[in-house]
């Protein structure tokens, strides 16, 4: 299986070689390589990224985007590219080590023995933990989000629809008509796991621990949470009469595979 990593990078200076790094040891019978998307950081991460391409050709990649247009867009030209790069599974993480390159392992093995189509890293199930640093109106804000808010309106059963730690088969990615989603912030994780819900396909959560990350700065604001909030009626509103029967048509090299 061909895995391709969509790193979104925006001011990860502090953090790009490392996880570089950590995703390079991983001990995989499976094809992996890394295709970092940078919205042109100041603070230098698109040239750190360029050096890391060269010293490893084959396994990593640089896609410079002229500005920061937000965390949607950043996803949607990695998952594309990914696609035309001959992935069959796109797997989406932060670069700021909040999500740990030790479970994409069991990540991969859930994909292939589930027969599921989406695979989650995620806080809220049994299992899953929340930094121990992270205060106590914090982590009851962040489950209140997942656990009764989006589930609520959204009628998910994913349980954490705004994590960013997911494994996608390229059937679900390539059929989705990522055309579809408009989000362009951190709601964009709940767009994308609602119309993968409408449309039929499966998902498996995994647990996992949340790590703060402990270099660069957050991205995540209180405005930036209050929007997001927001737009998952918006969500709401443009999918909730998607149905399988919505689903792209298979492209024609798939549709002749044995």
């Amino acid at each position: 299986m061909k895995i391709i990593v969509v790193l979104p990078t925006y001011n990860e200076a502090e953090n790009l070689e490392n996880m570089i790094e950590a995703l390079m040891a991983l001990s995989l019978d499976d094809e992996l390589s890394v295709l970092v998307v940078d919205d042109n950081s100041p603070d230098g991460t698109g040239a750190i990224a360029d050096r890391l391409a060269g010293e490893r050709p084959e396994r990593v990649g640089v896609v410079h985007r002229t500005a920061k247009e937000g965390l949607g867009r950043a996803y949607i030209h990695g998952f594309r590219e990914g696609l035309a790069r001959g992935a069959d599974a796109i797997l989406q993480m932060d670069c700021d080590f909040s999500h740990s390159p030790s479970y994409i392992p069991q990540m991969i093995d859930t994909l292939k023995t589930t027969g599921c189509d989406i695979v989650i890293g995620s806080r809220y199930v049994k299992g899953g933990r929340l930094d121990e640093t992270w205060g106590v109106g914090r982590k009851l804000l962040s489950w209140w989000a997942n656990s009764v808010y989006v589930r609520l309106i959204l009628r998910t059963k994913t349980r954490d629809a705004t994590g960013g730690f997911r494994l996608w088969r390229r059937d679900v990615l390539e059929r989705m008509d990522l055309d579809r989603i408009r989000a362009n912030g951190y709601v964009f994780q709940v767009e994308t796991i609602y119309v993968a819900e409408k449309l039929g396909y499966s998902v498996r959560e995994i647990p996992i621990y949340f790590a703060d990350r402990t270099a660069g700065t957050s991205k995540m604001s209180l405005r930036v949470q209050v929007e997001a909030a927001l737009r998952v009626w918006q969500v709401w509103l443009r999918h909730r009469h998607l149905t399988p029967a919505d689903r792209l048509a298979a492209p024609a090299s798939a549709q002749a595979s044995p």
